[in-house]
């Protein structure tokens, strides 16, 4: 006799999320977790949903977020994740993490792109876990551990230099304890001045804290330009040098002179990958976003203010007219506008398209929650990805759009049974129209919600209804590497 289930979802069109061919079946959910896949005609539940053939597949897992704050501020602070079907974030990344660190005064960018000093009232891991326990997001969180948070507590505003062997033991002791509360990996921005004059060495020796755990490796490399291949082998031997896998975050080949340039990287990573386990993540678009730094502005490389501090009004303009308004140089509007982010239109279409289609690729938005004219990808990318790129363009299949978003996700991050669809996991589900769905948000419009997103389920309670919205729940939990 079958038993009863809290939901069934009938006559859906079931992908897994391991890539396997999609089939038509029902999927029982009873508590947090998937009690049955088949034909459920003799089973009753208290709730019901018709699925009428559309697709059924894991809730998206976004591989790369600046979600720390953001699943503190309940369902609507996270409808630009649950409209997508999202159901799990990994934040922390880019060496940027809301603990274990207390700030006093603004922090340094990139780290107020989490916020002002108000919002770094954790000094340990274990008094953010302790918030996401007693006030739940409505999305799971998986956490990394932030060098450049680390480089702060240890370093004081001091950061413009190696850290001592005392200060690297100091931030090694604090990775571990975070480790021991619950966080999963650690994470570098060695991109950004607050880590980069961090050397390797540094970076192992804070990173030797995730050997015994297994923990991963996360890194927004060194260069993205024109040392991309160097950066790559500096990725590579950290993770050799403390035995751990490794994720290379949104990667990318930058400015104009580098276009092309995954030909060269994408065979380096896969000569990585014989050897030890590294993946990556990427965003479906030509065009990145982080904070405005005027030292690095380039003619060629067109500018779109996100959020200025002394100039709020000029969110979502370009900032060539707005210098042309000033009659001053790109440059100069620029250190007027600091504390200020943007966006920059400086990739390839055909790269981000090579990088995506790889075997190793995930999917993440890289997006930033508090910009106040974001990046369209916040509300867009993993819509963009299904509809885009595997319906319209046929850039690989909706089975394998799916398992980039879920299964191999999962995988990487060590996410116990979640990011796949069968008897006794996770019951994060997503619903969508493989015939409509698309994103919807333009760098002119970057808010608007996706298209052909019906429902998102996390841990079996709903999350968000197309039309509808966000719902009250608050069903999110902490995810650990290797742990349910």
């Amino acid at each position: 006799m079958t038993p009863r289930c809290d939901l069934i979802i009938r006559n859906a069109t079931v992908f897994d999320g391991l890539g396997n061919p999609r089939y038509n079946a029902d999927v029982g959910v009873t508590g947090d977790r998937i009690a049955a896949v088949g034909d459920l005609g003799g089973a009753a539940a208290d709730r019901e949903v018709d699925a009428g053939g559309m697709a059924l597949a894991p809730g998206f897992i976004d591989a790369h977020t600046h979600d720390d704050r953001a699943v503190l501020c309940g369902p609507e602070c996270m409808l630009c994740k649950m409209s997508q079907g999202v159901t799990t974030v990994v934040v922390g990344n880019c060496g940027i993490s809301l603990s274990p660190v207390r700030m006093r005064t603004r922090p340094a960018p990139p780290l107020d792109l989490l916020g002002d000093e108000s919002w770094f009232a954790y000094d340990s891991f274990a008094a953010y876990a302790d918030r996401l326990a007693r006030d739940p997001a409505p999305v799971n969180t998986y956490a990394l551990i932030g060098h450049m948070s680390l480089r702060v507590e240890a370093m004081g505003g001091d950061t413009q230099r190696a850290a001592t062997d005392v200060e690297a033991a100091h931030m090694q002791a604090r990775l571990r304890q975070a480790l021991a509360e619950g966080a999963s990996g650690f994470s570098t921005g060695l991109y950004y001045p607050p880590n980069m004059m961090a050397p390797t060495d540094e970076v192992i020796a804070v990173a030797e804290a995730l050997r015994s755990i297994g923990g991963l490796y996360v890194t927004h490399m060194r260069d993205e330009a024109n040392d991309v291949l160097a950066s790559i082998e500096e990725t590579l031997k950290i993770g050799r040098a403390v035995d751990v896998p490794v994720v290379i975050s949104h990667h990318k080949c930058s400015m104009p002179e580098n276009f092309g340039r995954s030909a060269e990287t994408l065979p380096l990573i896969e000569r990585g990958a014989a050897g030890q386990k590294v993946d990556f993540d990427i965003y479906p678009y030509a065009a990145g976003s982080t904070v405005l730094m005027p030292s690095r502005l380039r003619a060629d490389v067109p500018v779109q203010i996100t959020w200025s501090v002394p100039h709020p009004e000029l969110a979502g303009r370009m900032l060539a007219d707005i210098a042309q308004d000033w009659g001053v140089e790109p440059k100069a509007a620029a250190e007027r506008l600091v504390p200020a982010g943007a966006i920059y239109f400086q990739m390839d279409e055909p790269d981000v398209r090579r990088i995506m289609a790889h075997r190793l690729a995930m999917i993440g938005s890289d997006g930033l929650p508090h910009d106040s004219y974001p990046h369209p990808r916040l509300w867009g990318t993993f819509p963009r990805v299904l509809g885009h790129y595997a319906r319209d363009l046929g850039l690989f299949s909706l089975e394998q759009a799916v398992r980039k978003m879920t299964g191999h996700t999962a995988s990487v991050f060590g996410m116990v049974d979640r990011g796949v669809i069968r008897a006794g996991a996770f019951a994060d589900l997503v619903l969508f129209d493989p015939a409509t769905v698309r994103d919807a948000s333009t760098y002119e419009a970057p808010t608007q919600a996706a298209e052909g997103i019906l429902r998102t389920w996390i841990n079996g309670q709903p999350a968000y209804v197309f039309g509808d919205g966000a719902t009250s729940a608050r069903a999110g939990r902490l995810v650990t590497r290797g742990r349910e």
